[in-house]
């Protein structure tokens, strides 16, 4: 099966420096609905298509955390990540598939800087591979 690409998507959309943060995704059919939504610190949808930031950990979402430490910095990823991306974002496409069938990309905000680095420096990120949960060993 050839996997639509987000080639196209590598526009800078261009959204106020005011702008509300990206939604969290809700409900199922998300490619079938179209949907532009973050799921958690790493991983989102662009108008439906499923994608994972390249070289970039966050933590578990509270359901799958191995700590309460872990699902608390995980909404916080998620939550920095969103607002990041509100003020305007472009996606690129690495053109590799991982794991789960997502499209591994980069996402480079409004200011050039890359989100995944961003999200690393504040401490709600590790780089990867990493070298196992690094939020539960506290």
């Amino acid at each position: 099966m050839i996997r639509p690409t987000l080639v196209a998507l590598a526009v800078l959309i261009a959204i106020p420096a005011a702008a509300d943060p990206l939604p969290v995704c809700k409900g199922g059919n998300r490619e079938e609905r179209r949907l532009t939504c973050i799921v958690d610190g790493d991983t989102g949808y662009e108008r439906g298509l499923n994608w994972r930031m390249e070289a970039v950990d966050t933590p578990e979402m509270p359901a799958h955390a191995e700590c309460d430490r872990e699902a608390d910095l995980a909404v916080q990823a998620r939550d920095r990540l969103r607002s990041l991306m509100g003020a305007g974002y472009q996606i690129i496409d690495s053109g590799d598939v991982g794991r789960y069938g997502r499209a591994i990309v980069r996402v480079r905000l409004a200011d050039g800087r890359d989100a995944g680095e961003v999200l690393i420096s504040e401490g709600l990120a590790q780089p990867w591979p990493n070298e196992g949960n690094v939020w539960c060993k506290w």
